[in-house]
């Protein structure tokens, strides 16, 4: 399942969490769009304020410094303070947590892939902002950095559906063979 499958079911008013960079200002993480500049010089995350086909598809990272004349920051994109810590994602079925994995990367900068998914057990609380929206969809998807919600999304985890595997590890295209479902073939499952 990915957003795009889920674009026509939601209402105009919630469309803001699909909006990264309004996301993370109402998180009051330190960010702005194409144009602006950081307070403090250091390494930030470049990426595109929505994106439905991968959420990390186009995201880099960037040094910014406050007292540079241009960034290229391309229109549409954003920057953002650079999160460092465990990456989560947690489901909600009608608000109840139903499942917690952690992913690992083996590339950091590499924002697009994991090297692998291991389901966890661990608590996410929603947070009151987003509370409302488990009275009007099923489901919620929250990626996390630590306590840091990156994405939101109205749809579930579908990876870790239909098996019971405890860690799966994506195959891509260029470790395997070319496919016409994209540049990942699938999962091993363990």
């Amino acid at each position: 399942m990915d957003d795009i499958d889920v674009w026509g079911f939601i209402s105009p008013d919630d469309l803001w969490i699909y909006d990264k960079l309004i996301l993370s200002r109402k998180f009051n993480y330190h960010c702005g769009p194409a144009g602006t500049l950081p307070h403090t010089y250091g390494e930030y995350i470049i990426r595109p304020c929505v994106n439905f086909l991968m959420m990390g598809k186009g995201a880099r990272v960037d040094s910014i410094s406050p007292d540079k004349k241009y960034f290229d920051v391309p229109a549409g994109y954003f920057w953002c303070e650079r999160f460092q810590g465990r990456h989560f994602s947690f489901d909600y079925y009608k608000g109840d947590q139903v499942l917690s994995v952690e992913g690992f990367r083996d590339d950091p900068d590499r924002l697009d892939r994991f090297s692998r998914w291991d389901r966890i057990d661990l608590d996410f609380d929603i947070p009151d902002i987003l509370l409302p929206l488990t009275k009007k969809y099923d489901w919620l998807n929250l990626e996390c950095i630590d306590d840091n919600i990156i994405e939101v999304h109205l749809r579930f985890n579908d990876d870790f559906e239909g098996h019971s595997a405890k860690t799966i590890i994506p195959v891509w295209e260029e470790e395997f063979k070319e496919s016409k479902y994209g540049d990942r073939v699938g999962f091993i499952l363990k």
